[in-house]
């Protein structure tokens, strides 16, 4: 029975307190991260999900091994009988995009093969790259073949018959002639024209020059050893006049020097690119053909005691390849041999030149042609 002086609900005050207490205790706990106390059976467990981030030093092993140093590029020694003016962008174009060191020793073709035969397997070049095919067939036997790839680029008559040098660019022997005397109807049908008296000293030639002499070879393997001798002959007795190599003889023709020279092609044209269509010179291919039209190719192949193979084989893909090609068509004017790329609009077309039926194969013999030369009194 309630008492008048007990207040109403009083008495179960502290029992509130107590139940209040049971319930915020394990809240407290949880959230002050402390282990809470499994719930008893038949009561309602209250979870709440808490983050909880501990600094604990880990000692990091790296898994991902170090990435291996690139490999060095290397370097790549070439042996070039072509002149440095010529050559010499291209092959820097090759040595920026690939990074190889690349070192030239330049000099005569005929002189590199001579060199390469006195150095045999000392020799520290990687790649031949020669003006002619003489010079390369005088070293053949001192070259690898090529990849079957790579000599398939150039068409068969532009290659070594055993694989072992491969063509780079075609060079059409010609008649340069003075415009200022002359025009192409005054010129002979053939070479045997020259030998004329009206031609006397008007002529030049440049008989220590790698292309002459494989000119010369051509006449050996299309007239025979003695009409050719004739001509030679026949040339000096008509007082030809001698010129180092062929630039000069371009020059002397544009200025009255001469009239005439025995030359290839392209140094016409760099002529014309650097002094306009007033320059006084012109090309002419012969009109009855014969060797003395015949189209040369320059050409490369790589030693068999090559220390730097791939990159001699980069190098000589490279030569091939359209930036290769199209350099030589646009910058030196000579005839691309890669099928899809095509020479300048300025060359006369390779199938309207009357070549011989002369093969690479035919011109090896440079020994024989310089004895010849000798004979005659052309070479010292």
């Amino acid at each position: 029975m309630m008492r008048e002086t007990d207040k109403p609900g009083e008495h179960i005050r502290p029992w509130l307190l107590m139940a209040a207490a049971l319930i915020l205790i394990p809240l407290i706990a949880v959230a002050c991260g402390s282990p809470a106390t499994p719930p008893a059976s038949g009561s309602v467990e209250v979870t709440r999900e808490v983050e909880v981030t501990r600094e604990v030093p880990v000692e990091v092993t790296r898994l991902v091994p170090e990435p291996a140093a690139p490999e060095e590029p290397g370097k790549l020694i070439i042996y070039s009988g072509r002149s440095e003016s010529l050559v010499d962008p291209i092959i820097q174009q090759f040595k920026g995009s690939t990074g190889i060191d690349v070192q030239v020793k330049y000099a005569g073709t005929t002189a590199l093969a001579a060199t390469l035969l006195e150095e045999g397997d000392n020799s520290p070049a990687d790649v031949f790259y020669a003006q002619d095919p003489g010079g390369l067939a005088a070293v053949a036997d001192m070259m690898v073949a090529l990849p079957a790839d790579v000599i398939a680029m150039t068409p068969q008559w532009a290659r070594s018959d055993d694989g072992r040098w491969v063509g780079i660019t075609g060079r059409a022997r010609v008649v340069v002639y003075g415009t200022e005397s002359l025009t192409e109807d005054d010129l002979p049908d053939d070479l045997w024209g020259f030998t004329e008296p009206r031609w006397k000293g008007r002529v030049g030639w440049a008989p220590t020059n790698s292309s002459f002499q494989a000119m010369v070879t051509a006449l050996r393997a299309g007239w025979g050893e003695e009409r050719t001798e004739q001509w030679l002959r026949a040339m000096l007795d008509n007082e030809v006049q001698d010129y180092p190599k062929n630039t000069p003889q371009v020059a002397a023709a544009a200025g009255g020097e001469i009239d005439v020279g025995l030359v290839n092609h392209y140094y016409l044209h760099r002529f014309l690119a650097e002094e306009g269509e007033d320059f006084a010179a012109r090309n002419a291919h012969l009109r009855a053909g014969g060797p003395g039209a015949i189209v040369l190719v320059s050409g490369a192949g790589i030693l068999e005691t090559a220390d730097n193979p791939e990159n001699a084989e980069a190098f000589v893909r490279y030569l091939l390849s359209k930036v290769g090609q199209q350099y030589f068509a646009g910058s030196t004017f000579e005839y691309p041999l890669v099928e899809d790329v095509r020479p300048s609009v300025l060359l006369t077309p390779l199938d309207q030149i009357h070549q011989p039926e002369i093969t690479v194969a035919d011109l090896g013999d440079v020994a024989g042609t310089q004895a010849l030369l000798q004979k005659v009194g052309a070479l010292p």
